[in-house]
């Protein structure tokens, strides 16, 4: 937290800690100092058997945002019932002027590989701390978070990317391979350093080849400061992130992604929430140890337990949600519980109730729900794949009524979600989530400049490739964000990637030789300041009447979800439908099949950031380009974030 110094003169110069020669009894009254970033409230019960007296009223903000010394003059008015100076209260107070300097939340990671069974089946995964998910991070909106990152794996580079954070300031703290920064080689150690500025339900996972599906992810929750209400009330709150999850390693994974002819990895074994799942160990050897090279399952393991939990009857709760699925739309269901949708990452949305829920990838939710069922049973939490044909079973998790024991698992079947092709559900809902007017801005009325971004799978020399506007995006060894603040050349493509794709194109057909896509290093450089609409267009797959949900992540920004469409986006129809009223405010919006999707954002944070669907392995084969704007206002960028590529000279 932050106080001036003039406001901390005032503050003596007004005499705010006086003494006072009342009864033992007489407490701490709450003492608040505001500011644009957080406030902490400091308060001694009767028991500290201290004598000294801070009456200050409720009114008193010191140096809020958009007050005046005049303003302060006036609220320190309202002191009352103090007798004195006090030295000792001097030094108290100062001492919580001190406290209300802008806090700075360090961790510290190691990262490496470890064994974890958390669908109860053990393989080798990737970890921060030993712990699976990782650590949560938990700060103040207008904190500073500071993460020191030293690299164990022994084969690998690491990057972390704070998904929802706007890095204004701090770009190359994005956290995005060969976009903000170079990887984290093995034995190196390497520190983010970032301002937190927005509370909400956020998550942080690894930017680097498939390491988020490999389990680097976790939560990244920002709280409100004390001078700020939240919008709703609720009793407790409980955090879970979705997942879904794999037997074969990543590195298989990957392998059959690059190879000739293509070789996928098929569905997703288990569904988990939060790091907990239970496969089906009928269909693998229990044997403990397993024989060399064979995977082994253990389903008595309390490290694959259902997640729990807890409530109490009557009880209201915040259910903060995220999803860092790689391949998977999920549906999650508290069973029999009504959940009220309240925010959508990170901003307020006009509250809606639902039974079950669309959570994409790259997706946060805060709900509220009421323990208001036969309290003598648990009841099931469940997730369920949608838009793909599923072949995972019902991730599960216990809704534990108190003081029922956790252990006391729901006779009732696992919870049903739509049927997974029932698209036109996804979308009615997708519709009902409005920005909460008065507390979100609305968009600017008009944009400067269009950009048309359709999504295809092509075949590029024989492998199976996601491309934009026929450009299938390749990194290069040099973080594109160091190429344009220095001009080095030869790291993204010397001709601009086209604001429009080929005209006309039938996006119910499969995509024909004339319309192949090549690789690329594309960068759509936009004016600092500038209004840009993106509208991503869906279309058909290489195979016959197919095409696939796309949550689409923009890095450093939220944007406007102006509306969703059917088949081929027509400008001359379809731009008088957009919502320009409450459209909400979000970082990552789905694009549904053979449609698209309108997202109008302003370009006016100085970086360069990807642009990217954020199922994994579509990012992985090229679906993703980099937006950058206001490049020339960046200070040199920091020495540890170089020395890869032809970054080399720069350090």
């Amino acid at each position: 937290m932050y106080i001036s110094a003039d406001c901390t003169l005032v503050l003596i110069i007004q005499g705010v800690l006086l003494l006072t020669n009342g009864a033992g009894d007489k407490r701490w009254t709450q003492f608040q100092a505001a500011s644009s970033s957080s406030v902490q409230a400091l308060s001694c019960s009767a028991r500290s058997k201290r004598r000294w007296c801070l009456k200050v009223t409720r009114q008193l903000k010191i140096c809020e945002l958009g007050q005046d010394l005049v303003a302060l003059n006036r609220a320190m008015k309202t002191v009352k019932g103090c007798t004195s100076v006090a030295v000792g209260c001097l030094a108290l107070v100062m001492m919580v002027v001190l406290q209300a300097e802008a806090a700075v939340v360090k961790y510290d990671w190691t990262v490496d590989y470890m064994f974890a069974a958390p669908d109860c089946v053990e393989k080798q995964i990737l970890a921060v701390n030993g712990q699976y998910p990782s650590p949560t991070i938990r700060a103040v909106e207008g904190d500073t978070v500071v993460v020191r990152v030293t690299n164990r794996i022994p084969s690998e580079g690491v990057v972390f990317h704070w998904h929802g954070m706007h890095q204004r300031g701090t770009p190359f703290y994005d956290g995005a391979a060969y976009v903000s920064q170079c990887p984290i080689n093995p034995g190196e150690t390497f520190t983010y350093s970032f301002k937190v500025d927005r509370a909400g339900t956020y998550f942080y996972h690894g930017h680097f080849g498939m390491q988020r599906s490999g389990g680097l992810y976790g939560s990244l929750i920002v709280d409100l400061p004390a001078n700020k209400k939240e919008l709703f009330s609720y009793d407790g709150e409980h955090s879970i992130v979705l997942n879904d999850w794999w037997h074969k390693s990543i590195y298989e994974q990957e392998l059959g992604l690059n190879s000739i002819p293509f070789r996928f990895v098929g569905e997703p074994q288990s569904l988990l929430i939060q790091g907990r799942g239970k496969y089906n160990c009928s269909k693998l050897p229990e044997t403990v140890p397993a024989p060399p090279g064979c995977l082994t399952c253990n389903a008595s393991s309390p490290k694959c337990a259902p997640h729990v939990i807890p409530v109490t009857p009557g009880k209201t709760y915040r259910l903060r949600i995220g999803s860092v699925a790689s391949l998977s739309s999920l549906n999650f269901i508290l069973e029999g519980h009504k959940m009220t949708v309240v925010m959508a990452d990170g901003r307020y949305i006009k509250p809606f109730d639902v039974y079950n829920l669309d959570v994409y990838s790259g997706q946060t939710y805060d709900v509220l729900f009421t323990a208001n069922q036969d309290a003598s049973k648990n009841y099931w939490a469940g997730v369920n794949v949608r838009g793909r044909n599923p072949n995972t079973p019902t991730g599960l998790a216990v809704l534990q009524y108190l003081p029922n024991s956790e252990t006391l698992l729901p006779t009732t079947p696992p919870p049903v979600s739509p049927v997974w092709n029932d698209t036109a559900t996804s979308i009615a809902q997708a519709k009902q989530i409005l920005a909460k007017v008065g507390y979100e801005a609305a968009p600017p009325k008009r944009s400067d400049r269009t950009i048309v971004i359709l999504g295809t799978q092509n075949n590029i020399s024989g492998n199976l490739k996601w491309a934009l506007n026929n450009i299938s995006y390749v990194h290069q060894a040099t973080p594109v964000i160091a190429a344009l603040k220095y001009k080095i050349k030869g790291v993204i493509d010397s001709t601009p990637p086209p604001d429009f794709p080929v005209q006309n194109y039938n996006v119910f057909d499969k995509p024909t030789p004339s319309t192949s896509a090549n690789y690329g290093s594309p960068v759509y450089v936009f004016k600092k300041g500038s209004v840009v609409d993106v509208i991503v267009q869906n279309a058909n797959t290489l195979t016959v009447n197919n095409s696939e949900i796309h949550p689409w992540h923009l890095h450093g920004h939220d944007f406007w979800v102006l509306g969703y469409g059917k088949e081929l986006y027509n400008p001359a129809k379809d731009y008088a439908t957009f919502n320009l009223v409450d459209p909400p405010v979000r970082n990552t919006a789905a694009v549904f099949p053979y449609g698209w999707v309108a997202l109008r954002f302003v370009a006016d944070n100085p970086g360069a950031w990807p642009f990217h669907c954020h199922i994994e392995p579509h990012f992985h084969m090229g679906m993703g380009t980099v937006f950058a704007e206001g490049i020339h206002n960046l200070p040199r960028l920091p020495a540890q974030t170089l020395g890869c590529g032809l970054t080399k000279q720069h350090l």
